[in-house]
């Protein structure tokens, strides 16, 4: 059982965008360069996140996206089903066809346990992450690394960034 790459960035870009809310619109650039996520992958995911109405775009210059609704009222397995992916524990997807095609002896306890998951990670919203003091300790982290980065790039303070990373 694990979960795959497309649901781990789909939740960590969601979280960084909840990070930075207070910002405005944040772009998918500065999403790609804090997370170290290809600009191509998290357009492909922010596509399924709007579609799913967890995320919204704002045009123009200094657009990007937004949450579409407040942190707290998104979830992590929202997240993750809305990039079409799941926690399953079960060796046949859930299928029942474990065994030869039909259902295995341990089947229904790894469908349990995958309901489990799901409900736990139901449980956890956008806004329980960022409260977290571990999450704002590598979010402070890696702001300032991107302001380091810009200022080493331009040779000028990165105000604004600069500023909002100390």
């Amino acid at each position: 059982m694990r979960l795959t790459t497309k649901g781990r960035y789909a939740v960590t870009a969601m979280l960084d965008l909840a990070l930075h809310e207070g910002r405005g619109p944040i772009s998918l650039a500065d999403i790609s360069e804090r997370q170290g996520i290809s600009l191509s992958y998290l357009e492909q995911l922010f596509a399924k996140l709007r579609r799913n109405d967890l995320v919204r775009s704002v045009r123009g210059p200094g657009g990007g996206y937004q949450l579409s609704r407040e942190q707290g009222r998104i979830n992590v397995a929202e997240v993750i089903d809305a990039v079409n992916e799941s926690v399953d524990a079960t060796g046949c997807h859930g299928k029942g066809d474990c065994q030869s095609g039909q259902t295995c002896l341990t089947h229904h306890l790894w469908c349990d346990l995958s309901d489990q998951i799901h409900a736990f990670l139901s449980s956890i919203s956008l806004c329980d992450l960022v409260k977290r003091k571990d999450v704002q300790e590598v979010a402070l982290r890696q702001d300032r690394e991107r302001a380091d980065q810009l200022i080493m790039s331009t040779g000028e303070p990165a105000s604004a960034e600069r500023k909002a990373a100390v």
